[in-house]
């Protein structure tokens, strides 16, 4: 589903200004599994305006950084659950694929000088990232960029943290679709030093039987940046997948260590497609998202199967 206009079969699932913020306990409440508490630095339910502008999703996790639902506003909390204690989702789609606009339903914050909320990212070991997911339309959107109208765009944007010299798409830690030797795959992709090179953990299986359409999806990726390991899971289970680099693109050889990220604040969180400061579209994801979770370190595969059971 492309979304040309803000669509009049969600009207009856907008929720509006006058919808109460949710109250949860620090990092996640009951919604996070035990051994993950004290890791969660954001954590967003879509259930949870910031109270005064229902525009932007309270932060439920530990950093406090609300984010922007970018041009849909309250419009994106749609009345849909990815498990029985959600309660609403976040849609999210391209709108207009023939204009090179800034109006794409998507969903972030950004900072030119950094976020400092998010500085658990800043000399970090690790990350991981994780949530639901439900493919929605078609998937990846046509080019608006461009003036060929069968150009498509090349990744489809899940959830990423930025780097600390992203101006709105370079990441530090992404979940995406990416095209990875001539096909679309679901991708853990991490970049270790601010503009160095990037690592991309691939899954083997093709995309479409990770995330059939209509349908919701749990997904996980985890970074390691000391040991140079990305990890995938499906439902808390691993995705069996590839690295795409066999050299050293994180630069992990030879002193110091442990081997940490750069030590810069990142500029933002993006969700459902670059640039969350709305400056250009890149990469629309015409899809609903729900419970998403971004942790300072990498989640054990235990720990991602108690999560998807809860």
């Amino acid at each position: 589903m492309i979304i040309r206009r803000v669509p009049a079969v969600l009207a009856a699932a907008v929720v509006g200004a006058s919808l109460a913020a949710a109250p949860a306990a620090a990092h996640g409440g009951p919604d996070v599994a035990p051994s993950l508490k004290r890791s969660v630095v954001a954590y967003y339910d879509f259930d949870s305006p910031v109270r005064g502008n229902p525009a932007k999703e309270r932060d439920l996790g530990r950093s406090g950084t609300d984010i922007d639902l970018v041009n849909g506003g309250a419009a994106m909390r749609v009345r849909d659950r990815a498990h029985h204690r959600s309660g609403r989702a976040l849609q999210l789609g391209q709108v207009n694929p023939a204009v090179a606009g800034n109006d794409d339903w998507k969903a972030g914050i950004h900072s030119p000088t950094g976020v400092p909320s998010l500085r658990a990212y800043n000399a970090a070991r690790g990350a991981t990232i994780m949530g639901w997911f439900k493919m929605t339309g078609t998937n990846p959107s046509p080019n608006s960029n461009t003036a060929n109208p069968n150009d498509m765009f090349n990744a489809i944007g899940l959830a990423g943290v930025l780097t600390g010299t992203s101006q709105g798409h370079d990441v530090r830690a992404l979940l995406e679709l990416i095209n990875v030797n001539g096909e679309l795959k679901v991708v853990a992709l991490g970049r270790r030093l601010d503009g160095g090179d990037s690592q991309t953990f691939a899954a083997s299986q093709d995309w479409q039987s990770v995330l059939p359409k209509g349908e919701w999806v749990h997904l996980a990726a985890t970074f390691d940046f000391d040991d140079g390991t990305m990890a995938l899971y499906k439902n808390g289970r691993p995705l069996d997948g590839f690295y795409t680099r066999t050299d050293d693109p994180w630069a992990l050889e030879g002193e110091p260590e442990p081997d940490l990220t750069t030590a810069s604040d990142p500029r933002g969180i993006k969700i459902g497609g670059s640039f969350p400061q709305n400056t250009q579209e890149q990469n629309p994801c015409n899809c609903r998202m729900d419970t998403l979770l971004f942790l300072d370190r990498p989640a054990t595969a235990k720990e991602v199967r108690q999560q998807y059971h809860r």
